[in-house]
Formats: C-alpha cells, structure tokens, sequence
C-alpha cells in the first residue's frame, strides 16, 4: 500500500478534518500548513527552505546556500502521524522531511542534521539511546513584555511563592493541567515517565522514556506544543525560557544517553561490569568539543543567565558518578544501564540539535580515543568556569570548529552561526530598563 492510501485509511479511520503538516526549524517551532484532510497527500507540498533562515523575530538572514530562495519538496513521514487532542475539530498532524530536487535530504533541517549524526554511529556499528528531562514554568497570563514574570494560581486560588522542590502538594494544586497534559501526551505517543516539582515556584520536570534519538527529539518537539496548549485551556502559560524569573532557578534539558552495539549490548560496560575505553572517550569528547558546540547548549542571551549562579546551575565540564554538581553526571546504576546525564543544555534548545551536538562530542570522543579528566570528587559549585559567559564567544567558537563542521556540516554551521549573530545584534539594539534607569542620567 502507497504512503498516501496509508495516510487517508488512517484519517478516515478516525474521522480526521484537517492535518497539520509542519517542518521543525532552527528554533525548534513548527512551521507548515494546515490541509484538509480529504486533500491531503494528493499532491507535492513545497515550502521556501528560507524558513531555516528565519530569526526568532521573524527577521530573515543571507544564506549563501539558498540564495534563490528555493522551495523545498515535503514528505510526509507516516510513522509520526497522531491526533491533536486540544483540537476543537478532529485534526492530526505530522512531521515534514525537507528534501532537494535532486533528491538529498535538505542539510540545514535540524531533523536531518540530527540524522546525519546517528547515520555516523551507524556506520560504526553503533546505536544512540537517549532519554531527555525537560523543565518549564507555568506562568499567571499577561501580554506586557516589561512586567515581570510572576507564578499563577494554583487550583486553591493561591499563588506558589515559595520553592518546594519534589512537593506532591504542590503538584496537587496543579492537578487539573496536569492530568490534562498525561492524556495528551498518552493520545500522541508521547512516553513521558514522571514529572516532578523542580526549585522555582510552578516550575516543573518531565522525564521521558529512554529511545531512539530521532523519535525522542520528535515527542521533545511535541510535548512543548502540548504543555503550552494544556496552560492556554487552564488560562495560564508555560515558558521554557531558560531563565525567566530573575531571582529563581532556571529551566534545563539534561539529556541521558547511553550507546548500544549491534547485538544491543551497552558498549560503556565491559563484560565483567566495569567502564570501557569508550565510556571515558565519550566522556573525554564531551569535556573537549562542548565548549564548540556550546551555541547549540545555549542558543540565546537569556541562556547565559542561566549560568550566573555556579551554585544552582553547572558551570564545570565535570564528571562524577551520582554528583548533581557537575556538568557530566553519570547515574549509579548497573552495568548495563552505565550512561551519561549532560546537564548543561538549558530548556530553551531545539531538541534535534542539542541531541545531535551532545552525541556528536561524544563520538568524536570515542573514535580519538580520548580521556576524561579524573573524576570530581565533593561539590563542583562554585569551581572553575569552564563555559563560554557571552553568546558571542560562542558564536565564533562554533563558527571555527572543524570538529562541528564535521559532524553537523558545514553549510548548518554557518547558516546556524550567522543566525545567532544576527539575533544577538537585535538584542544589542534594545535599550534596557537598566540603562535607562541606573545609566541614563549617572554617566
């Protein structure tokens, strides 16, 4: 049977009126169109490959490889069709794969560059396992961008002021949203695990079921179009800003990932239980390559806030088994389940390209042959800074690196790059409250 008999015997199945068909870009937001459903696959869907040019503005910059403004042909893959369930209309959706007329996969999609990156460690014999955590807030609704961000009201009619991390309570207040999120994630595929309250007053952590780095990025990608459309439905919003309260905690995506052989075996474990020489590369190439790939750890200049207290945050390259200090943690566990948490992302990436830049040190790790440095022992707070402090020296680490260029492609990283300077020249143009406040009238 053709994809598109596939495709209308499942929308006619469960009488679906319309799909969305939508493409991640660098942002990691979903743009696409919205077909109905009896039309749907009856002819070749095109968007402009300028979409992975755009800023999170909407401004547009120069891609040397698209200087025609080229369409880009979509095909739809039939293993990612679900429902919506926030629909007020029976809708689906599904993810776009972005291809050339020559028939090669679009190489500045963050879908393909994540799979281009695995397309490596299969050539090796080796398959990515990843489970990500991701944190957000839940915010009372405003629409004044200059006020600041404050918690909403919980179900009693109070507002969470106080930090109260792992509080079942506190979840409690919340329940209604969070029962509606478990339904929606259960109708869409989405094999989320538990969530629990993190630091920040209605801050929270989901943590997903360990998979396939490409169907994992894909539930990631979902689960914050659910979690913001759950909020609107309980007339509150949800951030996953990496710092959007000035005084509280800031919002990561840590990321669990582990490497399996051809027979599914763990190739960080050795028969006898102990670490292999390609655990400590792969923790050898996150200690030396992070610092290159860090733009894509933390894509905005919110992000670098989320670093300025070395007591909440990593700051460190460190690593230590079951040591929440450190920017590499690995887990106790047995030997089979022997993986590395990177807790260094903030919530604020794209899901593709964080899993796609955090596996890609890592390789580059086992195959040099790299070495670790000695593992932390005590707090790592408060340490050394081993992170870049300024969005900028990030760009221009990224934009030098071979490394990166190598394993993500060279035409990603200078689009990528150029993107994020342009988007930090916006930023520069505003003038802050602070500057008008403390600067204006005292220099």
């Amino acid at each position: 049977m053709s994809d598109n008999k596939i495709f209308q015997s499942w929308l006619r199945e469960r009488e679906i009126e319309d799909v969305e068909a939508f493409v991640p870009d660098m942002a990691g937001s979903a743009r696409g169109k919205v077909v109905p459903a009896a039309k749907f696959g009856s002819s070749q869907m095109k968007m402009p490959e300028a979409i992975f040019s755009q800023t999170i503005s909407g401004d547009y910059v120069e891609d040397p490889g698209n200087v025609e403004d080229k369409d880009m042909l979509l095909v739809p893959d039939p293993t990612t069709l679900r429902t919506v369930p926030w629909a007020t209309d029976p809708s689906a959706s599904v993810f776009l794969d972005c291809y050339r007329r020559d028939g090669t996969p679009v190489p500045k999609s963050p879908r393909a560059v994540l799979r281009s990156v695995l397309a490596q460690f299969k050539g090796r014999g080796w398959t990515p396992l990843v489970a990500p955590e991701v944190e957000f807030y839940l915010l009372s609704p405003h629409s004044d961008p200059n006020a600041d961000a404050e918690p909403p009201e919980g179900r009693l009619g109070r507002t969470e002021g106080a930090r109260q991390p792992y509080s079942i309570d506190t979840m409690n207040d919340f329940d209604p949203f969070i029962n509606d999120v478990y339904k929606y994630c259960e109708e869409q595929g989405i094999y989320v695990d538990t969530l629990s309250q993190e630091m920040g007053p209605a801050q929270f952590e989901i943590n997903f079921l360990h998979g396939d780095a490409v169907q994992l990025a894909d539930q990631v990608f979902l689960f914050k179009r659910t979690i913001r459309e759950a909020a609107i439905q309980h007339e509150m919003h949800a951030t996953f800003l990496a710092k959007p309260m000035e005084d509280e905690a800031g919002s990561a995506l840590h990321i669990h990932q582990s490497i399996v052989d051809q027979d599914g075996n763990n190739i960080f474990s050795n028969a006898d239980g102990s670490p292999t020489d390609l655990f400590f590369g792969y923790l050898g190439g996150l200690q030396r390559y992070m610092p290159e790939a860090m733009l894509i750890f933390a894509p905005y200049v919110n992000s670098y806030r989320r670093f300025l207290n070395p007591d909440s945050s990593p700051v460190n390259l460190a690593w230590a088994i079951d040591n929440r200090t450190v920017g590499l943690r690995v887990p106790d566990s047995s030997p089979d389940a022997r993986r590395v948490e990177n807790r260094l992302a903030g919530s604020d990436v794209n899901p593709y390209l964080v899993l796609a830049a955090s596996l890609s040190c890592g390789y580059l790790g086992m195959v040099e042959g790299l070495k670790p440095t000695a593992e932390a022992t005590g707090s790592a707070y408060g340490g050394e800074f081993e992170l870049h402090r300024h969005i900028y020296s990030a760009i221009e680490s990224m934009r030098g690196s071979a490394a990166m260029r190598s394993m993500l492609g060279d035409e990603f990283v200078t689009l990528y790059t150029a993107l994020k300077e342009h988007e930090y020249t916006e930023f520069q143009e505003i003038i802050t409250p602070y500057e008008r406040e403390i600067l204006m009238f005292n220099v």
